[in-house]
């Protein structure tokens, strides 16, 4: 498969530039700091091959829907906190976004010898699409010490198509605020292209504020002399994975929905969602592929949106606002309960989530911060998994200007053994999409069995 070569990189200021001064700084939040030891959100979507050259068109685009989203053009900052004297700890860093303008990095590559069906055809990814992505390799805090931009677009021409990557720092944002901007992105391209530049886009203005809790400290006071200390123990790299992307019609979703209830009517006292069903029936045969004894527990970890679930966070708000839950058994009973218990004990995860709970954690996070380590989820990755993403992104709307995408696909950051990332599957209202990352061995027998597979769409783009 060809090789990708950048043809060039540049700086990208929105337009219009901020005009307040000095620049608007911007306070993380709990949930803002605790994502800068992850890697960045990485996703993208590859279009159809436009008619004319399009670069310079989308990098226009791109400076208008930086216009909006103006916080994506500017830097992390650590600045040194109270000394003790004032009554701070001895040594502390407060870790913001200046609003600065400086610009978010916009990529133009090439890869002439990767075609579209290169990336659709085969369930498995090839390993060229990572280089579709920008800032890679990089946690949230890398971008501090080198004033790194905080996002990236790369504009990737391949034979017979174009693969449209962002690249955003997770310190700064979430998956909800990411799809937000990556869709204003698309609708400011496709109006220019449909003569209808001068409109606005249909979308409210996102809301920059940061959302504290009342008695939050502002700034938080990070207890680190620098901002290596943040990130603790790292890891060269991950454990080999390979992924694997699977579709999932509209019928195939209904009838795993439909079993699952089914198999718990009488017992369940809510009804099992169709995501729920379709990622019980992926645990199952995930601990069949990873020959888990029957007494190992196994743990699904997911992501909970918090906006429409915490009072006062606004529905447009552009930072991270998530959570986690997660449901844990042991092997056997994932097999022997049945595809309902499994997505009963998933649906219970879930309704779990408690807004008193999620505030009292808040609440207490400035007094002892903690941050995900990579290096620690290696360690348990291979008998858990962990959902990101929704199937409520909308990826498929993303027109430029001359045809909606072909697929989705998402870059190395954060591929650990057992991470799992959900899209909406393109085929009709309600099919889904997974992309699953397992050890080689191990997808290797999950896609040979039959029981999973049967579920899978024939079309794997």
């Amino acid at each position: 498969m060809g090789d990708l070569s950048i043809v060039s990189r540049r700086m990208i200021r929105p337009e219009p530039e901020p005009t307040t001064s000095p620049p608007e700084t911007i306070h993380l939040t709990p949930w803002d700091l605790r994502m800068l030891t992850v890697d960045h959100i990485q996703k993208g979507v590859l279009l159809p091959k436009p008619g004319t050259a399009v670069v310079e068109h989308l990098a226009s685009s791109f400076a208008r829907a930086l216009g909006r989203f103006y916080p994506f053009a500017g830097r992390l900052v650590a600045t040194p906190g109270r000394s003790d004297c004032d009554g701070g700890p001895p040594k502390s860093l407060v870790v913001s976004l200046r609003c600065s303008g400086e610009g978010a990095e916009f990529v133009h590559a090439v890869a002439p010898g990767v075609t579209v069906a290169d990336v659709t055809a085969a369930i498995c990814v090839p390993r060229v699409v990572w280089s579709f992505f920008p800032l890679d390799g990089m946690l949230g805090v890398d971008a501090i010490a080198d004033s790194r931009p905080v996002m990236a677009a790369q504009v990737t021409e391949l034979a017979d198509g174009v693969f449209v990557a962002l690249s955003l720092n997770h310190g700064v944002a979430d998956g909800t605020a990411f799809w937000r901007f990556f869709n204003t992105w698309s609708e400011i391209s496709r109006r220019s292209v449909d003569g209808d530049g001068g409109c606005e886009v249909s979308s409210p203005l996102p809301v920059h504020r940061r959302w504290f809790l009342d008695g939050c400290p502002v700034p938080i006071l990070l207890p680190f002399g620098s901002v290596e200390e943040i990130v603790g123990q790292r890891i060269g790299s991950y454990p080999p994975v390979q992924e694997c992307f699977l579709r999932f019609s509209v019928e195939s979703v209904k009838k795993l929905k439909a079993k699952a209830n089914a198999e718990m009517s009488g017992t369940a006292t809510a009804t099992i969602s169709s995501l729920q069903a379709l990622l019980a029936h992926l645990w199952r045969a995930a601990c069949r592929a990873r020959r888990l004894a029957p007494g190992q527990e196994t743990l699904y970890g997911l992501l909970v949106g918090c906006r429409g679930r915490v009072d006062g966070v606004p529905t447009d708000y552009l930072g991270n606002a998530v959570t986690h839950a997660a449901a844990r058994s042991p092997a056997g009973e994932i097999l022997d309960g049945g595809l309902g218990w499994a997505a009963w004990l998933l649906n219970r995860a879930v309704a779990s989530f408690d807004e008193r709970s999620a505030r009292e954690k808040l609440a207490s996070w400035p007094g002892e911060p903690s941050f995900p380590s990579m290096a620690a989820l290696s360690v348990t990755a291979h008998t858990s998994l962990l959902t990101g993403s929704s199937p409520r992104f909308d990826v498929y709307g993303n027109d430029f200007g001359w045809g909606r995408p072909v697929t989705v696909r998402s870059g190395a950051g954060n591929k650990l053994d057992g991470k799992v990332t959900v899209y909406e599957g393109g085929h009709g209202v309600g099919s889904m999409a997974l992309e699953v990352c397992l050890a080689p061995e191990v997808l290797a027998r999950l896609l040979a069995e039959e029981e999973f597979m049967a579920a899978v769409s024939a079309t794997h783009c």
